[in-house]
């Protein structure tokens, strides 16, 4: 299996080295759409890195010789024939490492720029010192000349020839089951390119993805956070969310998976510190009990149901033991203050740049009871809608969409509506859980992730729960026992 999987980082494409061009901020100032480059450089990436691994190209003589042999096999038809001049143009590059080979593609179209550009532009225009200063001083009849032509250059940026290689691929590259591919690609969500710039370089990937699903032993997998998904903006790609999000699977831990790889941890961590032999996580917890219900489940309970979560938590908890070789309930009770507040640092740090200043909001329900009727919630969630009017605010524009529903509405309009948008995004990070009259338990983000999505699941909401990760973090008590529900029991009625 190795030798059919490609790994590909985003940190070695030297994609900031293409924000950082002046050509590029210049035609993101004239607001042109740079999609077909980015779509472009994405199947330019994984043509030459599938290429390279199936035919094992590390010198000038590999290449030669995978052209020659690719030439002659395509060698009756005149449509692949010319688009394998694209290959050849590249003549050094071709094996040098990805990074160098997405620098001279976009010098490539830097150039092409720089001649359409012609005398529109003074000299110091068309240097790589372009900046919006320059567009400035446009008349509106010229700047609209210049976008339109310079979106033309764009559109045209080697897509024809690289589609015509997406057939090459299929039909004459990856053309038997025995060179079945997967790509995969993770690690989009570190700090690689300018947020708005990554927004656009990851849409337009999923969009190669979808072309590339014509290619028969082709699979391209992407790991990308939830989060960052949902702040992808479709509606650039000719409002094709539904298609993208049908390519998507959602990762979901049980609770026996997730006992499982704590069992794996806890075996390890024996064996290094010589324990004896340990088969189960459940051998270094203490007993259950009638109150405190099962250690696992306790644990768990105070997770969003991933590893992350559950690993930081039994590390705490063997802090807080102080090198003991079994945990006590004092020691689990002991770490939970310290795991809330690094899980509440941990939801914002994943959702902030999303939503600026998330962490504002929850801090708004500090103290509020941690199971809140309609009524309660109602206040933390005014208390929350009312940072707008702070100038320090840095999410002003998010909370403005999240809660023009209840600003727009009048006094007679249903309380689901007006506060539906909130709730679901809280419910969606993980935050607040929905529990109606009949229900023992709530139900969260990590349960059900579509189920805020109904204004009706809300309105038959008769309590809201912060999730008990974060309760200590934000002095919150338990006013209920046994209100949050079993990650392992299927919620009723669902």
């Amino acid at each position: 299996m190795p030798d059919h999987v490609i790994e590909i980082n985003p940190t070695d494409l030297s994609l900031p080295y293409i924000t950082d061009l002046g050509v590029v901020r210049y035609l993101t100032s004239l607001d042109v759409h740079l999609d077909s480059l980015y779509n472009a450089l994405w199947k330019h990436v994984l043509l030459i890195e599938i290429i390279k691994h199936r035919y094992r190209i590390d010198s000038p003589d590999a290449k030669q010789r995978f052209l020659t042999y690719i030439i002659d096999k395509v060698k009756r038809d005149s449509k692949k024939k010319a688009a394998l001049e694209y290959l050849e143009e590249f003549e050094g590059k071709f094996w040098c490492e990805t990074d160098e080979r997405v620098r001279d593609i976009t010098n490539k179209f830097e150039s092409q720029f720089k001649a359409a550009a012609g005398g529109k532009l003074t000299a110091g225009s068309a240097s790589v010192e372009l900046t919006s200063s320059d567009q400035s001083s446009l008349a509106g009849e010229e700047r609209i000349e210049l976008i339109r032509r310079f979106q033309r250059v764009v559109n045209e940026t080697q897509l024809p020839r690289l589609n015509t290689m997406m057939n090459v691929l299929n039909e004459d590259i990856l053309d038997s089951p025995q060179n079945y591919t997967y790509v995969i690609i993770d690690d989009l969500d570190k700090d690689w390119a300018d947020d708005k710039v990554k927004n656009d370089l990851i849409r337009n990937l999923f969009q190669v993805v979808l072309d590339l699903k014509r290619v028969v032993n082709l699979k391209v997998v992407v790991a990308l956070r939830t989060n960052i998904f949902e702040a992808l903006d479709f509606g650039r790609s000719g409002g094709q969310g539904e298609k993208f999000r049908a390519l998507t699977m959602r990762l979901r831990w049980t609770a026996k998976e997730l006992e499982n790889l704590l069992g794996e941890r806890a075996r390890v961590q024996a064996e290094r510190l010589s324990l004896g032999p340990v088969t189960s996580v459940t051998q270094l917890l203490p007993n259950a009990n009638q109150t405190r219900g099962k250690p696992i489940d306790y644990i768990l309970d105070r997770t969003l149901m991933r590893p992350r979560d559950a690993i930081a938590y039994l590390n705490a908890c063997f802090a807080a033991a102080g090198g003991s070789a079994r945990l006590t309930w004092e020691d689990m009770k002991g770490a939970e203050s310290a795991y809330s507040r690094n899980r509440l640092l941990a939801l914002r740090d994943e959702w902030e740049p999303t939503y600026p200043d998330i962490d504002r909001v929850l801090q708004r329900f500090r103290q509020a009871p941690s199971a809140m009727t309609v009524s309660a919630a109602t206040k933390y969630l005014d208390d929350a809608m009312e940072l707008i009017a702070d100038y320090r605010f840095q999410g002003v524009q998010w909370l403005t969409e999240v809660s023009a529903p209840f600003w727009n509405g009048g006094a007679s309009d249903d309380w689901a509506d007006s506060y539906h948008l909130l709730v679901k995004l809280l419910y969606d990070i993980g935050f607040l859980g929905l529990q109606g009259p009949r229900d023992r338990e709530a139900t969260f983000g990590q349960d059900e992730p579509e189920f805020a999505d109904s204004a009706t699941n809300i309105r038959n909401t008769s309590h809201f729960v912060i999730h008990p990760a974060f309760r200590l973090a934000l002095d919150i008590a338990d006013t209920r026992p046994g209100e949050r529900r079993s990650p392992s029991r299927p919620r009723a009625g669902s």
